[in-house]
Formats: structure tokens, sequence, C-alpha cells
């Protein structure tokens, strides 16, 4: 089993301006990820995920296979523009989350043929791929292991370099770390993001990235227990940096860290104002 990459350009916020897109094929141990394909006259069995738009060089790979499956990692508008259009040419089986599938829709434009849970295992070849449960930076996140203890496409669940934006409403800072810790605890060998070259450090990467969010939430509350309330003013003491252009997503990102702060009891966060949790000590 393979993993092919291919980046295409869309509207996105994520630094490069284009996501990527991934071929995982069948093989044999003697092939080549490119080259099987070109090989093989009965062309090879696929899994197309995260097809955000339509290119030439999409197209060339995707020649030398049959593609037998299509699925996003989530849905948000810069992995899902050419699901559509890839579905059809191809007469994929297209995969929708369990309980998602409406989501699905209304962000491809197209209707499921199947759906999947964390577990669900897809046979490719002699092989198989399997579903893992991903959410954080999407309520519908999932990642993708090629082969059993093989790599793993792991969508916006991390990068190379930078951090990968958890944003209220839709993204969830509590799963988002769990899910870095559960990639952490599985130890593939390479990870493939959603943006970004491939990342062939996975444990040194995802323990930045938990380094990161944990620096950000040490800001955030350090920002509430000094007296900050409102959501403007703890933004301005969590971070340092000039936000323009991204203000709306640092905002986002800090709201998503004070709803875990909430949940695990240490601020009171109605919202619109935050307050640090009473201690123990404070109740006596």
């Amino acid at each position: 089993m393979y993993v092919s990459q291919r980046s295409v350009p869309v509207a996105t916020r994520a630094p490069g301006g284009e996501t990527n897109a991934y071929l995982v094929g069948a093989t044999t141990e003697s092939s080549s990820a490119d080259e099987q394909g070109r090989r093989d006259s009965d062309r090879n069995s696929a899994i197309l995920v995260d097809p955000a738009a339509r290119t030439d060089d999409l197209d060339r790979l995707l020649e030398d296979h049959s593609i037998e499956h299509l699925l996003v990692t989530h849905t948000h508008p810069d992995h899902v523009g050419a699901v559509e259009t890839y579905a059809a040419e191809t007469d994929a089986t297209v995969w929708a989350r369990y309980g998602r599938t409406d989501r699905f829709r209304d962000a491809t434009g197209c209707d499921s043929d199947r759906t999947f849970t964390p577990g669900t295992t897809i046979p490719l070849g002699d092989e198989r791929v399997r579903i893992l449960d991903a959410p954080g930076h999407a309520p519908d996140h999932i990642a993708l292991e090629a082969g059993r203890d093989g790599p793993i496409i792991c969508g916006d669940c991390a990068v190379r370099e930078g951090s990968v934006v958890v944003g209220a409403p839709e993204g969830d800072m509590r799963a988002y770390v769990t899910t870095l810790r559960r990639l952490w605890a599985m130890d593939p060998p390479v990870l493939y993001p959603g943006h970004g070259p491939e990342i062939d450090a996975p444990r040194q990467t995802l323990e930045r990235l938990l380094s990161h969010r944990a620096e950000r939430e040490r800001r955030v509350l350090e920002a509430v227990t000094s007296g900050a309330q409102s959501l403007e003013e703890i933004l301005e003491s969590a971070y340092e940096k000039d936000l323009s252009g991204v203000r709306d997503l640092a905002r986002a990102t800090v709201v998503a860290h004070l709803e875990k702060l909430a949940v695990e009891g240490r601020v009171e966060w109605d919202g619109e104002r935050a307050i640090a949790a009473a201690t123990d000590d404070e109740g006596d």
C-alpha cells in the first residue's frame, strides 16, 4: 500500500493557499508509489481522499488508478471542492461519517453511498485502510491509517510547521488535545497533513503542537486570573504577536480554550465574560 500526494490550490486560510489531496493505492512490496500504476495494465485499486479541487496534476494521478472509494477527513470547504466531480467521473463509493451525512451533503453537493464510524476498515487489495476518530479541528474529523501500523493521513490534525486552528464553534480544544495524544501513542512512521509537507517525525511534531496548546492555555488562564474578563481583554493578554489578518481566528481559538477550561472547572465562562473559578481554599 502506498500514499501519493497532490497539492491543489484552493481558497483557504492555511499558509500556502493549497490543500493536499491523497491517493491511497494497493500495491506489491516491489512497487513504488507513482510508478506502479503505470506498469499495471489493470490499473491499481485506490482510495481518493480530500479532493479539494480539480487539477490536471490530480487528474493525471487518477488516470493510472481505479478509484473505488472516495472520502474526506472533514467537510470544511477547503477539503471538499471536487468531491462531487470526481464521484461522478470515477463511480467511486462515496463515504460519509455516520450521523453527519446531512453535513456531508451540504458541504459537497452529493449524497454518500455508505457511512463509516471510527474503526471501520475499507479493504484495498490485500490490505485495508482504517478510519480513526480525530475530532478537534472539526466535529466530523477523522484520520486514515494506510495499512496496519502504516502512515496516517491526518487532515487538519497536524502541520509540520506552525499550528492548527482549533476555533469555536467548530473546534473543540479538549477533543483536539486528545486526538494529538492518541496519534502520539500510535507512533505512525509518517503523518500526511491536510496542508504543507509530510511530517516525517510525527512524535516530535505532535509534542510541539501539544506544547503550543498548553502554552496558549496557560496564557489564557493567566489572563483570566489576572482580571481580564471580556474576550477582547483576554485576547490581548494571550497573544503577543501582531494579529493583523488573523484576529478572527485567534479570537475563536481563545474561545475554544475558555470552553475547555470551563468544562474542567478552572474558569467560569458564559460566552461573553470569564472569571477565575474559586479554589477550595477560597471556599473555606
